[in-house]
């Protein structure tokens, strides 16, 4: 999307990019997009020249999301190193800590485009062992039939499905 890097429009683009988290079935990657697409525009309010036009992109792609903003100064930022009391200057320190990783990149002449990512897949969390499906069918009276999905037919975090059929 495009827009003018205001005060205004920043919360706007949070709710765009959270709404967009919320059907792509991202949830919890809602509060770390939403911080780092700030901390992205809010740079570009308080450091971009000659204007406050930029454009922000939201890329899911296997296990990673990527958002990024591109504005129309050419010049890269810098991670400040500021004091702990300091009350601003840790904007990209922020996204940092929140972020995979993160990085900018010129864009064009007179351009640059700053970008984080965020893993979508969490670390493999042990599951207790599901009933063996003779288990299940002997206490519900139904069968279970395996549907096998293409790896690349299936969102994040959705599993293969599975039907009941009465049996």
């Amino acid at each position: 999307m495009e827009l003018q890097a205001l005060p205004s429009r920043i919360g706007q683009v949070r709710r765009i990019v959270s709404a967009q988290l919320r059907y792509w079935q991202l949830d919890p990657l809602i509060d770390r997009a939403a911080l780092g697409v700030t901390e992205l525009l809010t740079n570009v309010h308080e450091h971009a020249r000659p204007d406050k036009s930029c454009t922000v992109q939201i890329e899911l792609l296997l296990d990673r999301l990527t958002v990024s903003v591109r504005d129309n100064d050419p010049r890269l930022p810098e991670v400040a190193d500021t004091d702990l009391f300091a009350t601003g200057g840790r904007g990209l320190a922020m996204v940092a800590a929140v972020a995979e990783s993160w990085g900018a990149r010129p864009d064009g002449v007179s351009g640059k485009v700053v970008w984080f990512t965020l893993p979508t897949v969490s670390p493999a969390v042990a599951l207790p062992p599901r009933p063996a499906y003779e288990t299940v069918a002997e206490t519900t009276g139904l069968a279970f039939t395996e549907v096998e999905c293409p790896a690349d037919g299936l969102r994040p975090g959705h599993a293969p499905a599975r039907s009941a059929v009465p049996g």
